[in-house]
């Protein structure tokens, strides 16, 4: 394993991306998982990459631990809302079909859209879009589905990759519904992966006290 990547759960991420002319390094990563019958079952691994300016939008949690900022959803809703660059990249562990996934990320995201009152024709259809999108894809294990968070809009560029097909992306231009898949993977104690929320609160922490 070089020192260009970082392995999380066996599966090598690199430990910075290039999403524009910027390379953001990898604050946090973890895994999705379930218990069934004291069997784990591990569903993705998860890299969170992100513009180191981002800690100038955090000081007012400067000093603060790991472990305050896991418990500090304002936190990580100052992360999802702070006006950087943001990279998610998602590695499949257990096969799936893309048709489980798609739905899973629509029904989470209208869930919590419909909660604060923002679910309407514009982010149904881009869901909709997002559904179809994943729709006729297969997660192989060691597929890959990235998620591109641009400072400059509300947009999200949603991309998918496996062997031996073309990769394919999507770009959806809804603000609430790219918010909500922010807060999908990001958004503290409601956040899809409590182990990529932990590890992303304590390298923050860190980088908050140089």
């Amino acid at each position: 394993m070089g020192k260009n990547e970082v392995m999380v759960d066996e599966i090598p991420f690199p430990s910075q991306f290039m999403m524009t002319t910027k390379p953001l390094p990898l604050m946090g990563h973890g895994i999705t998982d379930i218990e069934i019958h004291f069997l784990q079952i591990k569903f993705t691994a998860i890299g969170v990459y992100l513009d180191p300016e981002i800690v100038t939008h955090l000081q007012q949690w400067k000093g603060k631990s790991g472990a305050e900022l896991i418990e500090n959803d304002e936190f990580f809703e100052a992360i999802v809302n702070a006006p950087v660059d943001k990279f998610l990249r998602v590695v499949v562990i257990k096969e799936i079909k893309g048709s489980q996934y798609g739905v899973q990320l629509e029904s989470a995201v209208r869930d919590r859209l419909a909660e604060v009152d923002k679910y309407e024709e514009e982010e149904e259809e881009a869901l909709e879009k997002i559904v179809e999108f994943f729709q006729s894809k297969y997660f192989k294990k060691d597929s890959v589905v990235t998620y591109s968070f641009p400072a400059t809009s509300g947009n999200v560029k949603i991309s998918f990759a496996t062997e031996g097909k073309e990769d394919s992306e999507i770009e959806v231009q809804n603000a609430n519904v790219a918010g909500e898949i922010k807060k999908w993977y990001l958004g503290g104690s409601r956040g899809l992966s409590p182990t990529t929320i932990s590890s992303l609160a304590n390298t923050l922490s860190a980088e908050l006290s140089k």
